[in-house]
């Protein structure tokens, strides 16, 4: 699919910063799109890494902001990949969004973000930010999980679930979309997200696979 043919079905802001960058879908977005992305649709996204996992999450998150329907909440395991993630986004859209990072002081309601779009954070942080109150969470419309396969993880998962639990009950008309690359009950965990599943093995660089004995690599 040509990116061009979204054209119409997202904000001019977002269709000219994205065309520079974009010219086809690659086959996850194109799944996604085509299953109502657009249409605030949640969704599961389970392909490889270097996929397109990410603007399919900018898709939704940006259309939500433009469009005047809410903020959105990118949530991500680890801290270096908060400032990742905040970075680039900044760069990208901070002509047309406000883009805020919230990962430190977990005792604070940081209410300066009442004034930003797009809120990259961890999901201790934004766990934080539930119990505190945060007035400006009601206006959150997109909500993305990065890496959820981290409900499998004994350290973070339990936090991670008890948050996407909340937040499925705060949110109720906000649209869900959460990003894997590997996942092992991806139609359990669409379910429990009431989401859609898209899944998808092509990558952007063929994956070999082979055994390395004594200095020399077998492929199989």
């Amino acid at each position: 699919m040509e990116f061009k043919s979204l054209k119409n079905s997202i904000p001019k802001e977002l269709y000219e910063i994205l065309e520079k960058e974009v010219t086809e879908l690659r086959p996850a977005q194109e799944k996604s799109v085509k299953v109502g992305l657009l249409q605030g649709k949640n969704l599961l996204v389970c392909t490889p890494t270097a996929s397109g996992k990410t603007l399919i999450a900018e898709l939704a998150a940006l259309k939500s902001i433009l469009d005047g329907k809410g903020k959105a909440v990118y949530i991500v395991p680890l801290k270096a990949l908060a400032y990742e993630k905040y970075r680039d986004f900044k760069r990208k859209y901070d002509k047309v969004a406000k883009t805020a990072l919230s990962i430190g002081d977990i005792d604070s309601s940081d209410p300066y973000l009442s004034d930003y779009d797009l809120i990259v954070t961890t999901s201790e942080k934004l766990d934080s930010l539930i119990r505190h109150n945060a007035p400006w969470m009601a206006n959150i419309k997109t909500v993305v999980i990065d890496e959820v396969h981290l409900l499998n993880d004994a350290e973070r998962g339990p936090t991670l679930e008890i948050l996407i639990t909340i937040l499925k009950q705060l949110l109720k008309n906000s649209q869900i979309i959460g990003l894997s690359a590997t996942i092992g009950n991806a139609e359990e965990l669409a379910e429990w997200l009431d989401a859609d599943l898209v899944v998808d093995d092509w990558r952007p660089v063929k994956l070999h696979k082979g055994i390395y004995y004594d200095g020399e690599i077998e492929f199989y």
